[in-house]
């Protein structure tokens, strides 16, 4: 790195320290290991930052019962955003829908049910019934509403993850991870925030059967407003949660567990320790100039660097003074160069792991400079290398 950058990272750790730290410098926690959970697999998430705060065989490929019924409606939230169908919308209920079996919302084949019930009878009833018919609705048929189903779980970065149905009933071919499935929670709570309400709902009533959410998490915190369980002899008892305490939120994951006491009992026990023992600061927000670089053969000589998205970090109670920053840019930056243009790395590291590694983008444009600009430059620039 050449001294103009080497410079320019001793000042952005101390930007962050004076950002972070404020007045008081707090005492780091001590944080134990994390509890010990009875299923086949978990994950806590801070969805956020993206971090992990614990996990075990997140990766691995299981059933996901009616986990699944989470990618159901979130390919129907999707469709209410972009306007292709409305909740007031009448769905009909073929024989297919109305014979499905398992946990159902009890529809009548022959009948027209709006989307809106529909939409509550997955998310709040688990039903069955109503997860085909809003398949076939979207997309014509389940089948084809699969293959939407498993386009969305790759462009979500869910790679371990194939669907075979939209409602979680048993199939060799359909698997999912704890991970995956707390990266779709992470997105049914950030892009669709409007319908995220409907998973905290407690119970519903449809064709006057009163059926509760299974989430018995929702009635033992106050801080957990959703998302789904599930549960087939094969896939054991699975369940996804999220809560939010001051401004942290928190996913927990869970599968493979005994009983129904079992996966919430785990999944409390998950998200009480990390809400304990970390929290999440956000670092810079989108836009925000961190550092600004010297700019050879250009109408102006010097660039705003910054990010394209805000950062956080999940960190351990007290550790915010411990926290390390550097910016690398590139040793010669030269003109033009347009907004968006990557100029180095920025990252964030806490005893020695890093957090954060993004790339140091230009904020501003800038326009190359006339003939005259650019050959007094390149002299100075031929010196500054040369004592360098």
């Amino acid at each position: 790195m050449a001294f103009n950058s080497v410079i320019r990272s001793f000042v952005f750790v101390l930007s962050l320290a004076t950002l972070l730290v404020g007045q008081a410098v707090a005492q780091s926690a001590l944080i134990p290991s994390p509890p010990q959970v009875a299923g086949s697999s978990w994950v806590l998430m801070d969805p956020l930052s993206g971090r992990i705060i614990m996990e075990h065989n997140s990766h691995e490929r299981l059933p996901p019962a009616s986990l699944t019924k989470m990618m159901t409606a979130y390919i129907v939230e999707r469709e209410l955003d972009e306007g292709r169908i409305a909740m007031t919308d009448m769905v009909p209920i073929s024989v297919k829908a109305w014979r499905t079996g398992g946990s159902r919302t009890f529809v009548q084949e022959g009948t027209q049910v709006s989307v809106e019930n529909l939409l509550k009878g997955v998310i709040i009833q688990s039903g069955n019934d109503a997860s085909v018919a809003l398949a076939e609705f979207v997309a014509g048929s389940e089948d084809a509403f699969v293959d939407i189903m498993n386009q969305q779980a790759r462009q979500l970065g869910m790679n371990n993850t194939n669907f075979e149905n939209a409602t979680g009933l048993p199939h060799p071919d359909q698997y999912s991870t704890a991970y995956d499935l707390a990266l779709l929670a992470k997105a049914i709570i950030e892009d669709y925030p409007e319908n995220y309400p409907l998973y905290a709902v407690k119970s519903f009533t449809y064709n006057n059967i009163r059926q509760p959410n299974r989430n018995s998490l929702l009635w033992r915190d106050e801080s957990v407003d959703g998302l789904k369980t599930g549960h087939t002899e094969e896939a054991g008892y699975c369940l996804v949660a999220s809560a939010k305490r001051d401004n942290t939120r928190l996913i927990a994951a869970v599968m493979g567990a005994s009983s129904a006491e079992v996966r919430a009992r785990e999944v409390q026990k998950m998200l009480n320790y990390g809400f304990r023992y970390y929290e999440t600061e956000r670092l810079f927000r989108a836009g925000q100039e961190l550092v600004d670089a010297k700019v050879w053969g250009g109408k102006s000589d010097q660039i705003s660097v910054g990010l394209a998205e805000d950062v956080f970090v999940t960190i351990p109670r007290g550790a915010r003074d411990k926290l390390e920053s550097t910016v690398d840019l590139d040793s010669v930056i030269k003109a033009p160069i347009k907004v968006g243009d990557e100029l180095g790395r920025i990252q964030v590291m806490l005893d020695g792991e890093v957090l954060v590694d993004e790339p140091a983008l230009a904020l501003t444009d800038v326009q190359q400079g006339g003939v005259f600009k650019r050959l007094w430059d390149a002299i100075k620039l031929f010196f500054v290398q040369l004592f360098n």
